[in-house]
């Protein structure tokens, strides 16, 4: 971590990429230390804070866009980011530019430098990121409100220093084991830990364990909960590879034949979870939304990197699929596609549930082409292939480490009819979809 400012847009996000040898350190006393530094920038701006094991960036997006389709200015945090960095703060899906991300970052790196002689010690990567992003939303950009996306888990998060309108947990599942908990309970603690004295909860968590959990701290903080198949639900009318549609009921609404672009059974529910929580913005906060906000903003919603089709012929499909939550919504919607063969292209990082994230996926690929992530964390080949052996020993498994190649090879084996997959990891849809659209571009 060098000392004095940064210049330009390159050099601030290398700085703040040095810091990722620290690691994750949960806690919230640095974040707090470096707010009140900056005289509490997070209290000038209205928050709709989202947590959930899978589906959270969805909901962000479904949120936000039925917002601006009512004319609202509004801010997204959401991480990690798929295309470029600034992707991660956005206002009106317009990444931080380049001079607001400079002037912020050289508020905080003083305090940085600080944090770093003291007890409390050096912030982590994603400590300095929400601190920028609640600098820029307090003191450059005024968005009208922000969807407010966790990184991990909820209590001791970074994005848990702010005091939200709406809270929303979407679902809880196994992820982040090593540092959330062993237990579905345990989990859900950690995620019920957004919930503020008073602020309404949207809870889409179905796991009966993990949502007494949730009702129990929402209880203990007074907070009012709206939970689906209790307070709202959705009747699916049509699933298939184009979108969905489905109607909706909650206490205060009722909407027929609501359509989205987003693949499979799960955007149905997490559009759900989002139109709950605008009816509350609606409903407690006088939000001005209109009918016709809520049909034109769900269905034009688009979450890059889920499911998303890149090409035909063969159809190739990428998915952000990293847990085993994930892998089994991938397999339900990979159901509604016609194909001939399933290649799958799969890397991973070591510190999931691998055994239980290919057990769900295993039976929709025909084969199973094995590779890295560019990640430190990246699963060896032969360690994947091990344990997809030990699930499915008759499952043919081609071992590929260099991702591009892996890519490569599965388009070169497919038929026009047949449909490639890739998924297991973020980290690794991001930079392939980099270079398949890169590739797009280049015939």
């Amino acid at each position: 971590m060098g000392l004095g400012k940064v210049r330009t847009k390159e050099e601030a996000i290398e700085w703040i990429h040095s810091l990722k040898t620290l690691g994750i350190k949960p806690g919230l006393d640095r974040m707090e230390w470096m707010l009140e530094r900056l005289d509490h920038p997070e209290r000038r701006v209205k928050f709709v804070h989202v947590a959930g094991t899978n589906g959270k960036g969805s909901t962000v997006s479904f949120i936000s866009q039925v917002l601006r389709k009512s004319g609202y200015k509004v801010g997204t945090f959401t991480s990690p980011y798929l295309i470029e960095f600034t992707n991660r703060i956005q206002v009106n899906g317009k990444d931080i530019s380049g001079e607001d991300l400079v002037k912020t970052l050289n508020q905080v790196i003083p305090l940085a430098e600080e944090l770093s002689h003291m007890e409390l010690g050096t912030p982590t990567e994603f400590e300095v990121v929400t601190v920028i992003a609640i600098q820029y939303y307090a003191t450059i950009a005024y968005p009208d409100v922000v969807v407010w996306e966790t990184g991990l888990g909820g209590r001791l998060d970074s994005t848990n220093v702010v005091h939200p309108i709406v809270s929303v947990i979407t679902n809880v599942g196994y992820d982040h084991m090593n540092l959330l908990g062993d237990t579905i309970k345990e989990i859900a603690w950690e995620k019920a830990g957004i919930i503020k004295p008073g602020v309404p909860v949207i809870s889409g968590v179905e796991d009966e364990e993990a949502l007494q959990v949730i009702k129990e701290m929402a209880a203990s903080k007074k907070a009012p909960i709206y939970q689906l198949n209790e307070h709202f639900t959705f009747t699916a009318n049509k699933i298939n590879q184009e979108g969905s549609s489905f109607d909706f009921t909650d206490p205060f609404l009722t909407m027929p034949e609501i359509q989205i672009r987003m693949l499979g059974p799960h955007q149905v529910k997490n559009a759900a979870v989002s139109l709950m929580a605008l009816d509350v913005l609606r409903q407690f906060y006088a939000f001005y939304i209109d009918e016709e906000a809520f049909y034109s903003g769900m269905k034009s919603t688009f979450w890059p990197g889920r499911l998303e089709v890149l090409s035909e012929q063969p159809k190739i499909v990428i998915d952000g699929a990293h847990n085993p939550e994930g892998a089994k919504s991938l397999a339900e919607t990979i159901s509604l596609f016609s194909y001939q063969r399933c290649i799958m292209v799969t890397g991973i990082l070591a510190d999931k549930a691998i055994s239980n994230f290919y057990q769900a996926i295993l039976p929709i690929a025909d084969l199973l082409i094995v590779t890295e992530p560019d990640f430190p964390r990246a699963a060896k080949t032969e360690d994947v292939r091990n344990k997809i052996h030990s699930i499915d020993q008759q499952k043919e498994v081609i071992e590929i480490s260099n991702w591009q190649q892996a890519v490569d090879r599965a388009i070169q084996m497919a038929d026009p009819d047949d449909l490639v997959i890739i998924t297991g990891s973020l980290y690794m849809i991001s930079d392939v979809r980099r270079f398949l659209l890169n590739e797009r571009e280049k015939n």
